[in-house]
C-alpha cells in the first residue's frame, strides 16, 4: 500500500456512520477530559482581567489604573477593546467564562472551516468526519488550549481577519474586505501587520477600508474614554512592565529568543530591530513570490507567522496565527507526489503540530540558559522561523486547483 492509500484509509476508517459517530465521540471526550485536567489550565486569567478592569471602569475607576489583586497584571489592549468588552458589565463571572468558551469554539469551529475544509473536499474524504477528526487535534494545540483556558480573544481576531479572506475570493462583496482587519487591529495591534499583506499583495481598497475602520474605530474610542485613551497612547503602550517580562519563556518572538540570550541585562534594541528588518524582508519576498503564483493562502499564511515573529511580546497563546501555515504546510504534502520530498513534507506536517501541543518550552520556564535552552526553549520561535523561511508555495499548475475551490483565496 502506497503512502496516498496509507493516508486515505485513515481518514475513511471506520468505514460505516456509526462506527465514525462513535470513534468521534470517543476522542472528543478524552481532548475535553484532557483540556479539563491538564496542568497548564490557566484558569481564564486574562478573562479576568478583562472582566475586573472594565467593571473598574465603569465604577469611576481609571482603565489602565487597574491590576489584578496581587499581581502586577492590567489591561494591556487599546481603549476600543474594552469598549468592545463594556457588556462583561452585564454577566456574572459564570456567564463570562461559558460567553468566552461559547466564541472561543466558534471562532475555532469556524477557522477550521474556512482553512481546512477545502482541503478535505479536494481529496475526497467525508467532509463532517475529517473536520471533526482535524478539530481534536486542532484543540490540543497549546495556543489553542491557551486562548481558551486563559479566555483570550485570539481566535475570535484571527477569525475576523480570515473573513476578510474570504470576502477577497471574489463576487460582490468583496467590496466589505477590510472590515474585519480594521476591527481587529484596533482591539489588538498585531492583526494591522496584514494590513501590509493586504498592500503588498495589491489590494489598496481593502487595506485602505481596514486603515479607515481601524482609525475610526479608534476615534470612536477616543470620544467615548478621551482619558484612557490618553494614557494609552501616550503611556501604557511603551510600558512593556505591564505585560510581563520579554525574557519570560512564553515570549515567543524573536524580541523573547533576543531577551532570553541577554537575561538578566536588557536585551539588545538594535539586534531586536535589526531582525525585524530582516525578517521584514524575507516576509516581503516571500508573499510576493505566493501572490505571483496565486497561492494566497500560503501569502495569508506567511503574514501570520510573521505577526507573531516581529512582536515585540508574543506569548504562546498567540501563537494561533500560525494555525493557517500549518494547514498549507499539510495541503502542500499531500499534493506532492510519491517520493522523498511528499515523506518530509508529511514528516513536518505532523511534527510541528506535535511539537506546538507538546507544551515543551516550559520545561525551560525557570533556566533557558545553555544549549538545551537556548534550542529547547525557543522551540516555537524556531518552528515560526522554519515555516517563515520554508512554508511550500505551491506554484505548479499541477500543484493548485481553481480558486473557486479555495474560498479562503482571492483572485487576483
Amino acid at each position: 500500500m502506497t503512502q496516498l492509500e496509507t493516508t486515505e484509509s485513515a481518514w475513511q476508517w471506520p468505514v460505516t456512520t456509526r462506527g465514525r459517530l462513535l470513534l468521534v465521540a470517543g476522542l472528543a471526550a478524552a481532548v475535553l477530559l484532557f483540556l479539563a485536567t491538564v496542568p497548564l489550565h490557566r484558569d481564564w486569567f486574562d478573562l479576568g482581567v478583562y472582566y475586573g478592569a472594565v467593571h473598574h471602569w465603569t465604577d469611576g475607576g481609571a482603565l489602565y489604573d487597574y491590576l489584578v489583586p496581587g499581581t502586577h497584571y492590567g489591561f494591556t489592549y487599546p481603549p476600543f477593546a474594552a469598549v468592545c468588552m463594556l457588556p462583561m458589565t452585564l454577566t456574572g463571572w459564570q456567564s463570562a467564562v461559558a460567553l468566552s468558551v461559547l466564541f472561543n469554539t466558534a471562532a475555532a469551529a469556524v477557522i477550521l472551516h474556512w482553512t481546512a475544509d477545502p482541503l478535505v473536499r479536494r481529496e475526497g474524504w467525508t467532509p463532517w468526519y475529517a473536520l471533526a477528526l482535524a478539530g481534536c487535534a486542532f484543540a490540543l494545540l497549546e495556543p489553542v488550549r491557551d486562548t481558551v483556558s486563559f479566555g483570550q480573544v485570539n481566535l475570535l481576531l484571527l477569525a475576523l481577519v480570515l473573513a476578510d479572506a474570504r470576502l477577497l475570493a471574489g463576487g460582490r462583496a468583496a467590496r466589505y474586505a477590510g472590515i474585519g482587519t480594521g476591527l481587529a487591529a484596533a482591539i489588538k495591534l498585531t492583526p494591522a501587520v496584514f494590513i501590509l499583506h493586504l498592500l503588498l499583495t495589491g489590494r489598496p481598497r481593502a487595506a485602505a477600508t481596514a486603515t479607515a475602520v481601524a482609525l475610526g474605530a479608534t476615534g470612536i474610542a477616543a470620544w467615548a474614554a478621551p482619558d484612557a485613551s490618553r494614557v494609552y497612547w501616550s503611556e501604557a503602550l511603551w510600558d512593556t512592565d505591564r505585560v510581563g517580562a520579554l525574557a519570560y519563556v512564553s515570549n515567543q518572538s524573536w524580541q523573547g529568543l533576543v531577551a532570553r540570550l541577554s537575561d538578566p541585562a536588557e536585551p539588545s534594541r538594535t539586534v531586536w530591530a535589526l531582525g525585524v528588518v530582516a525578517l521584514l524582508a524575507v516576509w516581503a519576498v516571500r508573499v510576493r513570490k505566493a501572490h505571483a503564483a496565486r497561492d494566497h493562502a500560503a501569502a495569508f499564511a506567511l503574514t501570520g507567522v510573521l505577526a507573531c515573529l516581529i512582536s515585540p511580546v508574543t506569548w504562546v497563546h498567540h501563537l494561533v496565527w500560525l494555525a493557517p501555515a500549518l494547514v498549507v504546510l499539510a495541503d502542500a504534502a499531500l499534493r506532492a507526489p510519491e517520493g522523498p520530498d511528499r515523506r518530509r513534507l508529511l514528516t513536518w506536517s505532523v511534527t510541528l503540530p506535535v511539537v506546538l501541543s507538546s507544551s515543551v518550552v516550559w520545561l525551560w520556564s525557570r533556566d533557558s540558559s545553555g544549549l538545551d535552552g537556548f534550542l529547547g526553549g525557543n522551540a516555537y520561535v524556531w518552528i515560526a522561523l522554519g515555516l517563515l523561511f520554508a512554508l511550500p508555495l505551491r506554484t505548479s499548475p499541477a500543484a493548485r486547483v481553481p480558486d473557486s475551490d479555495r474560498p479562503l483565496l482571492p483572485r487576483s
